[in-house]
């Protein structure tokens, strides 16, 4: 299926590595020119080189999000070369602090990360997207937002501000042309879920086969209807159908990629 997306400029945030970088390709493989974002020019120029060496088409733009100098370096690097038609908001920070454990610093700290980082790409890069007349923002969002759990609750508490600033962003973007969306993944595998998996795989008696751990897993801290974790290409597919002129019509909508771990209407 051809989304159409040839000819469109995707900047993808925190793209060097992980969910970000599965993003990126898939939406190079597409057509689109896509803009690297990380913080370490190493990582995100390999991901660039991949990118181009398959034929894709990728630039490079660094700098950190957290702060608005960060932001200012990344739209400038972003939007040098033409227009932006999609923005991913991927980029962020994970933390498993309990209630005891994270201090009013921690919590700050996650919201600007998680969130304000966000709003400022909204902020830098949405307005020219008006212009265009045709877009897509998509933030990368979480189920843990819609149903949080008693750890890690200022994570929790970013992932919902992010589904609740998108959907306020797609009613400001009315009639524009361009939509506002979440893609909401579940437990997705990665080389940080492996590791910790090997390590807990003692404490819970998983044993010792990484299959074995990772299906004993999932039946014991994330049920699904699937029986298993996530692949970052999954969530990837489901960013590159919102990103298409397939999804037109799709604004202010939850895309839940989780293999049914949230069970709601």
């Amino acid at each position: 299926m051809d989304l159409k997306l040839k000819g469109k400029r995707a900047l993808v945030t925190g793209s060097s590595s992980g969910l970000g970088e599965a993003i990126a390709k898939l939406l190079a493989s597409e057509g689109a020119t896509v803009i690297i974002h990380g913080r370490n020019s190493e990582k995100a120029g390999e991901v660039v080189n991949a990118i181009l060496n398959a034929g894709g088409l990728a630039e490079l733009a660094i700098g950190d999000l957290s702060t608005d100098e960060g932001a200012d370096a990344v739209a400038t690097a972003a939007l040098k070369s033409g227009q932006i038609d999609i923005l991913v908001n991927n980029a962020g920070e994970t933390s498993h602090k309990s209630w005891g454990e994270a201090t009013t610093e921690d919590w700050l700290s996650i919201y600007n990360n998680n969130v304000v980082s966000y709003v400022r790409m909204v902020q830098r890069i949405v307005p020219q997207m008006k212009k265009l007349g045709w877009g897509r923002v998509i933030h990368i969002g979480g189920g843990l937002a819609i149903q949080p759990i008693k750890e890690q609750p200022h994570y929790n508490a970013t992932l919902a501000a992010r589904h609740n600033m998108s959907v306020s962003l797609a009613r400001s973007l009315k009639d524009s042309g361009s939509t506002s969306n979440v893609v909401s993944p579940g437990a997705i595998i990665n080389p940080m879920v492996e590791e910790w998996l090997q390590n807990a795989a003692p404490k819970f008696g998983w044993g010792t086969d990484p299959e074995e751990i990772k299906y004993k897993a999932v039946q014991e801290l994330i049920p699904n209807d699937t029986g298993r974790f996530g692949e970052p290409q999954e969530v990837a597919g489901a960013v590159a159908y919102l990103c298409s002129s397939f999804a037109d019509y799709i604004s202010g909508s939850v895309l839940r990629v989780d293999g049914g771990t949230i069970r709601c209407l």
